[in-house]
């Protein structure tokens, strides 16, 4: 019970309410608290003194006030309260549990009434300080107020349990543990105080003390004070009005105050506000349960947050430490080069040096032999060696000649480490969860047995490949100009299925589909050849089912010259107006920007033809259940193809797709039906109201069932009730004929009761109420029921 405990607290005091009273707004206000919160309003500034003085300025413009949040039947839901009126707002302050209040404009006047029950000054104000909504108080001041007496007997019951141990209530500093409680003084004692307050003599020896916790019981059980009338204190309440909302008392009936109201008991009342409380509680304690799932949820999401988070830390922490050893690895053969380019420069150098050493040394030998044959004196013997000499010299200094006097080796290093693009890398450095973009969806796939074609019109089906991951937002239909010429767009859309009018008869098409989302787009898919009909008069023609053509991958042609965006009208709904032909339904898209009819595919091969009547090729309407425009307890799943819910209250869901002409048929199978509920089926407007049964307003049209019976329904209005009803496994049957104006049903192939609903004009929805106990799943495309056509040709 703690979390009640704000409920029980008063928003001006912040402590548990006493006396508590009802304002017209159903907030509640002690009694003391409201006294002290009244504002007074001056006489000339009164609503009733500015509608007789006629004044049109003043400090307070209570006509905007009505506008905003006093109490008007137009903006809050409540009518007049009696007496009141609406008041000017004051300057606020803020009570301990935060909540604005609104100070008394002067200081309430002495009286020797208790602070509660005494008057109030005339054209006295007060706001509620939770909604803010102001009001005058009439003469009966605050008296006249209901009092909240449930209110009170939820605050003592809460008290009582909160009071594990009784304390004695005559202590005057720390309250010492009770040992006794006086049944006629209804006062809980401790020993001293027993002795001391309630001597066991005189009157008082004729008292019974109880224990404490008996007394608590006896407390609890005696009986409480009854709510009396607020127009006559003396008069209990016995009735209640049902316009007003209030319980009133016999002398209120006899004054005529409720003479053209709905009076009914008040124990009735009393027992059916219960049951309506109860049956409210239900769902809320449903969600309750809910929330109290999500929160265990939650707090495993967090331990197991933690725990991913150590071992995420660990992975990363892994992660680079292999990268700090890979680089210590490649650092180690890096310098390892540079150690054997270093001793390799010292190898050429030192062999440059010992080898101009050696050969210094031979010229210098030769310079000083030279030297001393110059000083020779003989001259035939000198010229006997001179011409060798000679010769000897000149070869020498030609050793010493270009390049024998430059170094091999240089002393600088002609490596350098490239480390930009690592350190790049480095900074680059990221998770790939956070920079990757989704990818793009993968290319349709077109279901050749779903195409069809006839005359000027083509009917092209597509879908996701099985495997795909990704889902599409959309998909671009695209056809060529008849003549080879560029693509161009035809339709861009969720819907998988599109039929194409006004093409060239006996002309040749190129047609294509890709996929589109928030990233992008696929490929293209295989390209179909597309072949129109020879003559527009022929009543039956045979035509071959497409096959793609083996083609290499065409490059999107742009710009186009024109587009036709196949767009909704209505947010997130598509509206398709149907037309009826000798042969089929089809939907009606113009392609005025190709001037080209429909079109039938060739194949490639006349092993791939397969030749069908075309009178059985009729285009018919696919769709599915629409989320955005459903109950928000309306669960989906198989494409948007199955529906149920998750409340026990009927809840509706509607068809994408709305039709205003021609035929249509569509079926739902029943998955799932327990308990024997009461599913609806029919059609309805788009602004059906979607929290009741189907049927229960004057915007749907709708047959329920259970499994012995069925009723057609419009506006409340049960009609036509017939024997036969529906368990798991059975179909049910919607044919909605616009050229007859009709609604009729089927159950498992037999039409249910006569014609539902004639006059049927205008532009309709799907439409489907059930509860958690009914599970159905839409079959679309469908044609209509042979014994349909049969007795429709008859009429």
């Amino acid at each position: 019970m703690e979390e009640m405990e704000e409920e029980l607290k008063c928003p001006v005091c912040g402590s548990f309410y006493r006396e508590p009273i009802i304002l017209p707004c159903s907030h509640n206000i002690c009694q003391a608290c409201a006294r002290n919160i009244l504002v007074q309003t001056p006489e000339s500034e009164s609503p009733q003194s500015r509608r007789a003085s006629g004044s049109g300025v003043s400090d307070y413009d209570y006509l905007d006030l009505d506008k905003m949040s006093l109490y008007s039947e137009a903006d809050s839901g409540y009518g007049s309260y009696g007496g009141f009126a609406s008041a000017p707002t004051t300057p606020c302050q803020k009570s301990p549990n935060g909540v604005r209040v609104f100070p008394p404009a002067m200081p309430p006047p002495a009286t020797h009434l208790s602070p509660a029950l005494a008057s109030v000054p005339r054209n006295s104000c007060i706001t509620c300080p939770q909604c803010h909504r102001s009001l005058i108080l009439d003469d009966r001041g605050l008296r006249g107020f209901p009092k909240n007496r449930v209110l009170e007997g939820v605050i003592d019951r809460y008290q009582q349990s909160k009071a594990a141990a009784l304390k004695c209530q005559l202590c005057e500093k720390a309250p010492k543990e009770a040992t006794v409680m006086c049944e006629q003084c209804d006062v809980f004692y401790c020993d001293p105080c027993r002795l001391r307050c309630h001597p066991p003599r005189g009157p008082l020896a004729k008292h019974r003390l109880v224990p404490p916790a008996q007394g608590r019981v006896s407390r609890r059980l005696s009986p409480r004070k009854v709510s009396t009338c607020t127009d006559h204190e003396l008069e209990n309440h016995s009735m209640y009005c049902v316009q007003c909302k209030m319980p009133v008392c016999y002398q209120c009936l006899e004054e005529g105050k409720h003479s053209s109201h709905e009076v009914k008991a008040l124990g009735a009342m009393w027992k059916l506000h219960k049951s309506q409380l109860s049956q409210a509680l239900n769902g809320l304690s449903d969600r309750a349960k809910e929330a109290k799932e999500f929160l265990v949820q939650l707090r495993n999401m967090v331990q197991q947050i933690q725990e991913n988070s150590v071992e995420f830390e660990a992975c990363l922490v892994a992660q680079c430490d292999a990268l700090i050893d890979a680089l210590n690895r490649r650092k180690a053969q890096l310098l390892a080069r540079v150690n054997k380019e270093h001793e390799h420069k010292l190898k050429v150098v030192r062999d440059q040096i010992s080898h101009c050493t050696v050969k210094l040394r031979q010229t210098t030998g030769l310079m000083e032999y030279c030297l001393e044959v110059i000083k020779e004196n003989d001259p035939s013997g000198f010229l006997q060696i001179s011409d060798a000499l000679i010769r000897r010299v000149h070869l020498t200094e030609d050793q010493w000649g270009k390049g024998t006097l430059t170094p091999r080796m240089t002393t600088d290093f002609d490596l350098s480490l490239d480390n930009s693009p690592l350190l790049q890398s480095i900074h680059q450095l990221d998770f790939v969860q956070m920079k990757a973009s989704p990818p793009v969806p993968a290319t349709p796939i077109l279901q050749l047995e779903d195409c069809c074609t006839h005359n000027n019109s083509a009917t092209l089906s597509w879908k996701q490949p099985p495997l795909s991951t990704v889902p599409a937002e959309g998909y671009i239909l695209e056809l060529d100009d008849g003549n080879g010429g560029q693509f161009r767009e035809v339709y861009v859309g969720k819907e998988t299925m599109c039929t194409v009018d006004g093409l060239h008869f006996n002309s040749t098409y190129n047609a294509r589909i890709k996929a589109f989302n928030k990233t992008g787009v696929s490929q293209y898919s295989k390209t179909l050849v597309l072949q129109t009909s020879e003559d527009t008069d022929s009543e039956e023609q045979t035509v071959p089912f497409p096959v793609p053509s083996e083609r290499l991958p065409l490059r999107r042609m742009s710009p186009f010259s024109s587009t036709l965006n196949l767009q909704p009208s209505f947010p997130g709904r598509a509206y398709f107006d149907f037309r009826s032909s000798p042969h089929q339904l089809s939907l009606h898209s113009s392609l005025q920007s190709l001037n080209a009819p429909g079109c039938n595919f060739e194949t490639q091969s006349a092993s791939y033809s397969q030749l069908v009547d075309i009178k059985k090729l009729l285009a018919v309407a696919w769709f599915a259940f629409d989320p955005g425009s459903a109950h928000s307890d309306i669960i989906f799943s198989n494409d948007n193809l199955t529906v149920t819910c998750s409340s026990y209250d009927d809840r509706v869901v509607l068809g994408k797709t709305g039709f205003s002409k021609g035929v249509h048929y569509w079926e739902l199978t029943v998955d799932r039906y327990d308990n024997h509920p009461d599913p609806a089926f029919g059609v309805a407007r788009i602004d059906v109201m979607k929290d009741v049964m189907l049927g229960k307003d004057d915007k749907a049209w709708a047959m329920y069932v259970d499994n012995n019976r069925s009723w057609f329904m419009h506006n409340n209005s049960h009609t036509n009730r017939t024997e036969g009803g529906i368990t798991k496994g059975a179909t049910i049957g919607v044919l909605l004929d616009f050229n007859r104006k009709t609604l009729t049903f089927f159950i498992n192939d037999e039409q249910q009761g006569p014609i539902a609903f004639e006059n049927v004009e205008g532009l309709f929805f799907p439409a489907v109420s059930l509860n958690r106990n009914v599970q159905v799943t839409l079959r679309t495309g469908l044609q209509v029921p042979d014994f349909y056509s049969s007795r429709a040709s008859i009429a």
